[in-house]
């Protein structure tokens, strides 16, 4: 679903990603904080996504069990993509279960965003999302398909590095992000505008049970 330049921009970055962390590993603060701005803004984005505005506060916590068992990490820059995704979802589970409140999209910084009329294929949703512009209709998606586009967009995973994330087969985490994908798309090319398009309330688990 990635088209050439965008999957080579993200292996250009994973293998940055990669050198960082290897030198974070051997002690070197300068590798650790570009390790951090390279993954930081879409580990946010997944958080915010998860446990809405305590998000910065469930990131930072996870950025600390992050520090503290770096030297355990064995994998290069897209298994640290997968890694650190996997600790920030724990985090922001924890999160929820101490408020007695459960997983749920939340509405995601957006801008404005054109679709071009008669694409309304997924990978057209995905080439929009990945320009780092949040769509305020991902929080519309039931909640597997949008954590699934959240790890597949925002995070940067493929589909069995989210799956792992995720504990669940690879498949069924596949179409689940197709299909968000596809929904996205298809209000995208239907409404004109992401602004214009009328969204309903952020779903819940509760709301799917």
């Amino acid at each position: 679903m990635v088209r050439g330049g965008e999957r080579r921009r993200t292996q250009e970055c994973d293998a940055e990603l990669g050198a960082a962390v290897g030198r974070a590993q051997q002690g070197d603060e300068e590798g650790f904080a570009a390790a951090y701005r390279l993954v930081q803004p879409g580990l946010l984005g997944y958080v915010r996504g998860l446990v809405g505005d305590d998000a910065e506060d469930v990131t930072s916590e996870a950025w600390l069990e992050i520090a503290r068992d770096l030297g355990r990490f064995r994998g290069d820059g897209a298994g640290f993509r997968g890694w650190t995704a996997t600790i920030a979802r724990h985090r922001a589970l924890d999160h929820l279960r101490k408020q007695k409140r459960r997983p749920r999209t939340s509405l995601i910084e957006q801008d404005v965003l054109d679709l071009p009329g008669g694409q309304d294929t997924a990978d057209d949703a995905i080439e929009a999302l990945s320009t780092g512009r949040a769509l305020e209709m991902i929080a519309t998606l039931p909640r597997e398909q949008a954590e699934a586009v959240l790890l597949r967009v925002v995070v940067g995973l493929d589909g069995p590095a989210a799956a792992r994330v995720l504990g669940k087969r690879s498949g069924s985490v596949r179409t689940s992000a197709y299909r968000g994908l596809k929904r996205l798309a298809e209000q995208l090319a239907g409404g004109g505008r992401a602004g214009t398009v009328t969204s309903a309330p952020p779903r819940t688990l509760e709301d799917e049970t």
